[in-house]
C-alpha cells in the first residue's frame, strides 16, 4: 500500500474534525463515539485511529483550532490600529469572543476530558496554541492599555471567559427550572459579560 503523502494525512484529519464538529451541533460530548464520527467520513472507523486515538484528541484539535483563529483576531487588532481607547479594547475583545461559541463552549464543558484523554504530544501541540493566544492578548494590551498590567489582566480575565458559556448560552429547560425555582436570573449575551468584565478590569489601573 503506498505511503500517504502529508497533504492526504492532513486532508483525512480535517475531514475528521469537521465530522466531529458538524456532531456536536446536535449531540453532547459523551454520546458522540468514534464510531459515530466515521458514520460522516469516507473511511472506516479502524482508520481513524491512525490519526487520533480517542475522541478527546479530536476534540482538541478542535479546540486548538479555535484558539488559533482567536489569535488571528487578536493579531489583526494589533496590526490595525494604532491608538484605542479602553472602551474600545474591551469591544473588540468582547466582539472577538462573540462569535468562538464553539471555543468557550469546549472551554467550559469539555476541557478537563480532552486533556486527560489526549496523548502528551497531542497535549503539548495544543499547549503551544493556548499559549499563544496568552502572548497575543498580552501585546494587545501592552500595546494600547500601558498603565495596565498585562500579566495581571490576563489571569483575572481568561479564568472569566471559562465560564461564559453556561452563564450565557442556556437551553429552555434550564430557564424553565430557574423561573420554577423562583430565581430571577438576568441573562447576559457572550459580548455583553465579556466587554463588561474586560472594561472593569482596564479601568481599574492596577488589578
Amino acid at each position: 500500500m503506498p505511503k500517504k503523502t502529508k497533504e492526504q494525512i492532513l486532508q483525512r484529519k480535517e475531514e475528521i474534525v469537521k465530522a466531529c464538529k458538524e456532531l456536536y451541533k446536535t449531540m453532547s460530548f459523551k454520546d458522540i463515539t468514534i464510531k459515530e464520527i466515521a458514520n460522516y467520513t469516507s473511511f472506516t472507523r479502524p482508520s481513524i485511529y491512525n490519526y487520533f486515538e480517542t475522541k478527546e484528541e479530536i476534540f482538541l484539535e478542535i479546540l486548538k483550532e479555535e484558539y488559533n483563529l482567536f489569535v488571528e483576531e487578536l493579531d489583526s487588532i494589533i496590526k490595525s490600529h494604532d491608538k484605542l481607547s479602553k472602551e474600545q479594547v474591551a469591544n473588540l475583545i468582547s466582539n472577538s469572543l462573540s462569535h468562538r461559541e464553539l471555543l468557550l463552549k469546549l472551554m467550559s464543558m469539555n476541557h478537563y476530558d480532552m486533556e486527560a484523554n489526549s496523548r502528551m504530544e497531542r497535549l503539548v501541540d495544543f499547549k503551544r496554541s493556548y499559549g499563544k493566544s496568552i502572548s497575543a492578548m498580552e501585546r494587545l494590551i501592552k500595546k494600547f492599555c500601558p498603565d495596565i498590567d498585562a500579566t495581571a489582566f490576563i489571569y483575572n480575565f481568561f479564568p472569566f471567559i471559562y465560564g461564559i458559556y453556561p452563564y450565557s448560552v442556556v437551553t429552555e429547560k434550564q430557564r424553565a427550572a430557574m423561573k420554577e425555582a423562583g430565581i430571577d436570573f438576568k441573562y447576559h449575551t457572550i459580548k455583553e459579560m465579556a466587554y463588561n468584565c474586560a472594561l472593569k478590569l482596564l479601568e481599574k489601573g492596577e488589578i
